[in-house]
């Protein structure tokens, strides 16, 4: 079965948060502060080379933007390289529902808006404003900033307004008109079977003329209101206890009806939160929609990789966080639970970058950025080794943003989606993915920076129990254990093993006692990944070097390793932050091409070797530390590796260390080496 190497290390830094219901402050300015590809790094030779420190979405502030290192995406003045998405941007009100944003500041039963009134006959441009031109309430982030960095110029948006209109029905009959709200919710006299949609564009053609659709690639129907999944959990089960609870102030205009109507997710939420209506692919969305990208993305021809993380049996997320095709589309300051403000600056305010497999799909990546292996043609070549750069970085001419690693078909043994939340599903996975998140641009509200490991399908089907494509590997399967809110009554609900928020912990990271893993195993797929080395450059820019082998082959290269004697002695103080050894390993072995059968000529990632790397160390008291236990070396090259060791006052006058590296591919390829250290 499928392994994570070593036992999972609970090295966390994480807040446990109580889900607020207080709106938070708008904030002025995007964010401005250097690029950061991680903590700092520590004093001690003990420390992590690439310590986990994953933040919650809770925490997350818009001080934690950082921009894409030559970027300036959101610079109306940039203008895409292939296609500009013409939207037009129509906005709807109802006889009993008015615009949230022309009320006075904090004056609905939601709390909003957050900002000073907008007269009812500006709403249209103040949201196409909002979407598409930076400004401080936005905080100089745009919907078309989002899709020039994630297709690296390819693509860019531009909103159109229109309106507003007023809709011939109360709100509540568009509201209440899926899930059997209508036949339980709907009241008498009414029928509630609005199609929003239908209703928006028969307005905007009677007063634009019936060609106006055709000038535009999409139209952003604009309700006012609420999306109900924005508001359906704060405005029900965490704010009242029961549903019978529920007063009627939050009930509908029809005394004879409960306080409490259905929802999507749940058996109840208050009446008035249910009966908005849910936002669409079809580019329906309410005033607190952030997802208006991931809506966008569907337009391309792209499915939801998302669960329903409520209700058992539980079913592990796909991608989570990471992706804005799954709950990533919910990433911004706040998290989750904030996604409820009007304007929409908290929760889902910057959703998450797109994964590779997207990329790919959409053609927003580069063939010449994207590494292309074959799991069987691994077997006789032997492992590869390669460099990736974060995947929303300005990539240079030769960087690598991801890596696939094709499957003839998935080994893995069928498992039970009922019975095992953390099943993925039927075996139908096609292909592996690596590539590095770095917490820039969208990905600036995403928990941490590190390696993703994904195994991916081509068909965007219902093998989880949900549809799903993208299955991310996670570093820390254990449940994260963490408070997703408190009930009025003060008990605490924690997240669900299928809440999103699981995978806040999900990368891979370099190098020992980082918190994560630094390598993977799939037995069944016969596939072993390795997280080498991690690398910032001068502009802040994070990669890191992977590798990846098939277990039953090494190809037709020579293996060998041999590792020196530090030539200068150990520095430091052993009886302090320790006294480092670093020792020379060299690849001696001999490149062989031999015959290829991978997608595409990946001879340049084929020249090195992977060492596993252990130390033991003599002397009473001592102690030995490796900073990292995987190196790599291309053949012929040398390499550094360290190992650390320690002393207490009571410890023998010295000791000494024996280093070995084995060769992964062949593993009766060892050397030694010894370093004697003094205190």
């Amino acid at each position: 079965m499928r392994r994570l190497i070593r036992s999972n290390q609970l090295r966390r830094a994480y807040v446990t948060c109580v889900a607020a219901l207080a709106a938070t402050a708008l904030l002025t300015g995007p964010g401005t502060a250097p690029v950061q590809a991680g903590p700092a790094a520590g004093t001690s030779r003990l420390d992590p080379v690439d310590p986990q420190y994953w933040q919650d979405q809770e925490t997350m502030t818009w001080d934690d933007y950082r921009a894409v290192p030559g970027g300036n995406w959101a610079d109306p003045a940039r203008q895409p390289s292939q296609r500009k998405l013409r939207i037009a941007l129509v906005a709807a009100d109802n006889s009993d529902q008015p615009f949230v944003i022309t009320q006075p500041r904090g004056s609905d039963p939601f709390r909003n808006p957050q900002v000073a009134p907008v007269a009812r006959a500006d709403v249209a441009k103040f949201y196409a404003d909002f979407w598409g031109t930076p400004s401080a309430l936005n905080h100089g982030h745009t919907v078309h900033e989002y899709w020039m960095e994630q297709t690296n110029g390819r693509v860019g948006v531009e909103f159109t307004p229109f309106g507003p209109y007023r809709l011939p029905r109360p709100q509540y009959e568009y509201g209440l008109n899926d899930i059997g709200q209508e036949r339980a919710g709907c009241p008498a006299g009414h029928t509630c079977d609005g199609n929003l949609d239908r209703d928006v564009d028969a307005l905007w053609q009677a007063a634009e003329g019936a060609d106006v659709r055709s000038r535009f690639d999409l139209v952003l129907r604009v309700y006012a209101g609420y999306d109900e999944t924005s508001v359906w959990q704060e405005f029900g089960e965490m704010m009242f206890q029961t549903r019978e609870d529920v007063p009627d102030a939050w009930g509908p205009p029809d005394p004879n009806l409960p306080n409490w109507v259905r929802s999507r997710y749940v058996d109840w939420t208050s009446w008035k939160a249910g009966s908005q209506l849910w936002g669409s692919s079809s580019m329906r969305q309410g005033e607190s929609s952030g997802t208006i990208t991931h809506e966008i993305a569907h337009t391309f021809g792209i499915a939801d990789n998302n669960n329903n993380p409520y209700v058992s049996p539980y079913r592990r997320v796909g991608s989570g966080t990471w992706d804005v095709m799954d709950r990533g589309s919910f990433n911004g300051p706040g998290g989750p639970h904030n996604r409820w403000v009007v304007p929409a600056s908290q929760g889902a305010a910057m959703p998450a970058g797109q994964t590779l497999r997207s990329k790919l799909k959409l053609g927003h990546i580069d063939e010449a950025q994207v590494v292309r292996l074959s799991r069987e043609a691994l077997r006789t070549t032997g492992l590869a080794v390669i460099t990736v750069k974060a995947r929303s970085a300005v990539p240079g001419a030769r960087d690598v943003q991801g890596v696939r690693i094709g499957m003839d078909r998935d080994l893995t043994p069928a498992c039970d989606i009922n019975a095992d939340p953390l099943c993925p599903g039927s075996p139908v996975y096609d292909f592996y993915s690596l590539e590095t998140v770095q917490r820039i641009g969208a990905d600036s509200f995403t928990p941490d920076n590190g390696v993703l490991i994904a195994k991916n399908k081509t068909a965007e089907t219902n093998t989880c129990g949900y549809t799903c494509f993208t299955w991310v590997v996670d570093a820390n399967p254990q449940d994260i254990d963490m408070v997703d809110y408190y009930k009025p009554d003060g008990t605490p609900v924690k997240r669900t093993v299928a809440d999103y928020r699981q995978l806040n912990d999900a990368l891979f990271h370099a190098g020992t006692r980082s918190g994560s893993e630094d390598e993977y195993v799939d037995e069944p797929n016969r596939l072993h990944f390795y997280v080498l080395d991690r690398v910032v450059d001068a502009d802040g820019l994070l990669s890191y070097t992977l590798g990846v082998r098939h277990l039953d082959g090494a190809g037709p290269s020579q293996r060998g390793v041999a590792v020196a004697r530090p030539s200068g002695g150990p520095t430091g103080n052993p009886t302090g932050a320790g006294a480092t050894c670093t020792f020379t390993l060299t690849n001696t072995g001999r490149y062989s091409a031999g015959g290829q059968a991978h997608p595409e000529d990946v001879s340049a990632y084929l020249k090195s070797d992977v060492y596993r790397l252990s130390a033991a160390i003599d002397g009473r008291g001592w102690t030995v530390v490796l900073p990292t236990e995987l190196t790599s070396a291309a053949f012929g090259r040398s390499v550094p590796v360290k190992a650390v060791a320690t002393a207490s006052g009571s410890s023998a006058s010295s000791g000494r260390i024996t280093l070995t590296a084995r060769s992964e591919s062949d593993p009766s390829r060892t050397a030694t080496a010894t370093c004697r250290v003094d205190k």
